[in-house]
């Protein structure tokens, strides 16, 4: 496998078990966030890199940024828990538009708490829906949770969670990501990288301005899934501007 194919993989698959010629990562002890960039020279990025990901988002630069065209239809195909986080993969077709730029959405997957912050909040729960466009690029619609009513899509969603790490798991035909989206849709932008080894750079990120609901149940039952906190630390802002 070349270097980019073996980006582009770790890239659609976040979170995903190592492969066989990958050193083993995760969120907590030896294999943590601070040891990542030296548990294999794979993931140098992860500790070298200037533009890594997640970040608090705060200090806002004025832009215009154009509405994102969301073209999202039912397309949830099976469910993963991978060991480092609760991943649902997607049926080709659906789109999201940013600047004449088309990304297909191939997988979105969650965090709890929070990955990113927004002016120094974090929230109970965040969602990463990660896209790709013809060439290989990423692009990331990040949605927060806060506390209030539950999600009805994470409802059936966390129903089909298999018991045993690294299986998968159909799901019914007519699931659509989109009821995971807040009703507004205007968003910050920043340039990152992916929250996991090899924590590749030149991610577009487009974080929801407004938040979606989430039970505390839900949470817990996600927590419970994974049996650990899976979010990355805050990262070093350095130079970026963050859009709104």
């Amino acid at each position: 496998m070349n270097t980019r194919s073996f980006l582009l993989c770790a890239a659609l698959v976040v979170g995903a078990l190592p492969a066989a010629h990958a050193q083993h990562w995760g969120y907590k002890g030896e294999a943590g966030p601070e040891n990542w960039s030296k548990l294999d020279q794979k993931y140098a990025m992860c500790g070298m890199g200037r533009n890594q990901s997640p970040i608090d988002l705060a200090g806002f630069v004025e832009a215009d940024l154009k509405p994102l065209k969301l073209s999202y239809k039912p397309g949830a195909a099976d469910i993963v828990n991978n060991g480092h986080t609760v991943q649902i993969g997607y049926a080709p077709g659906s789109t999201v538009t940013v600047d004449g730029h088309t990304f297909e959405l191939k997988q979105f997957h969650f965090h709890a708490p929070s990955e990113n912050h927004i002016s120094g909040k974090s929230f109970p729960l965040e969602g990463h829906l990660v896209h790709e466009d013809k060439d290989g690029n990423l692009a990331v619609v990040a949605v927060m949770y806060r506390e209030g009513t539950a999600n009805a899509l994470l409802t059936k969603l966390w129903s089909a969670i298999p018991a045993k790490e690294g299986e998968k798991a159909a799901l019914p035909a007519g699931l659509d990501v989109g009821q995971l989206l807040p009703a507004n849709r205007d968003y910050f932008r920043f340039n990152g990288s992916l929250t996991t080894p090899p924590c590749s750079e030149g991610v577009w990120w487009l974080v929801m301005k407004a938040q979606a609901t989430v039970s505390k149940a839900q949470v817990e039952q996600f927590s419970k899934a994974l049996g650990f906190a899976n979010n990355r630390p805050i990262q070093p802002v350095n130079a970026r501007p963050v859009l709104q």
